[in-house]
């Protein structure tokens, strides 16, 4: 009988965020995955250590990686000159190299909140309030609600760093797309926008999934979970509001026993299939 792969299951147990447990999703995807690969969890800044020995590393709800930069760099660094196997892959074009994709996909005209660079507003339209936050972001972290009179005064109090600017949208609700590689999974909708993570069970419509699948093939990761996050405005369009491809937050305790297991079966088949 052929060894078992072995995978090293990135997760920083401890990450505390907000209205949501991290550490609970990793302890039941674990203790799934385990049944068909020899399995060890570590923490973010352990991982460089310990990835020479396992056949790939998983990296799940390790929180964002701006709070341990140095740690995650030297991770990107050893694996790309060890070709050591990284799932996600790190070669994906969104929230894993940062939101300057979001600029990049409102210059090509793709459906997304439109987005600029503190140095380029005259293609964004015009609002009351505009959306601030870093190109390193993650989580909400830095982000602030600007009023339209004070954006140029608040961005000069910005010089040196790089933050990207958004009109605040008047949306109905948002919407997430589960991805495991480029199969569709599940969809969860937040109904109240003021509780992003009080999540329901969404049927997507077909436009809807036409939406959510051509930013995943765009990112053309040929292995890997992804998010599709995105909001309804009141006209009824779907925007994007980030494409997370590192470390996607999976809400499995919103779906059902059905739609896990059918999760964890596509994301068994999907590590497999990155090994070959």
């Amino acid at each position: 009988m052929p060894p078992r792969p072995t995978v090293l299951y990135v997760s920083d147990l401890s990450y505390q965020a907000r209205g949501r447990r991290y550490c609970d999703e990793d302890i039941y995807l674990t203790s799934q995955l385990r049944q068909s690969f020899d399995l060890a969890v570590c923490h973010p800044q352990d991982v460089t250590a310990l990835m020479a020995g396992f056949d790939t590393v998983v990296v799940r709800n390790s929180g964002p990686v701006i709070e341990y930069p140095t740690a995650y760099a030297r991770f990107r660094d050893q694996a790309a000159a060890t070709n050591q196997r990284v799932y996600n892959p790190l070669t994906g074009k969104a929230d894993m190299a940062g939101k300057q994709y979001l600029i990049d996909l409102t210059a090509l005209g793709h459906p997304v909140i439109p987005t600029a660079g503190q140095n380029d507003l005259a293609g964004l339209p015009q609002a009351d309030t505009y959306v601030v936050k870093p190109k390193a972001g993650a989580d909400s972290h830095g982000l602030e609600f600007v009023g339209a009179g004070d954006l140029q005064n608040h961005l000069a109090r910005k010089a040196g760093t790089e933050v990207l600017v958004q009109p605040k949208i008047d949306f109905r609700y948002e919407v997430s797309f589960y991805f495991v590689d480029h199969d569709f999974q599940y969809a969860l909708n937040a109904p109240d926008p003021a509780r992003r993570w009080e999540l329901a069970n969404y049927t997507p419509s077909r436009e809807d999934l036409e939406f959510a699948r051509g930013f995943v093939e765009w990112n053309d990761l040929g292995h890997g979970v992804q998010r599709v996050d995105a909001c309804r405005t009141r006209s009824g369009e779907l925007l994007l509001v980030e494409l997370e491809d590192l470390n996607p937050y999976l809400s499995l305790d919103r779906t059902s026993d059905a739609t896990r297991a059918r999760f964890v079966e596509a994301m068994t088949a999907s590590i497999r299939g990155s090994l070959t």
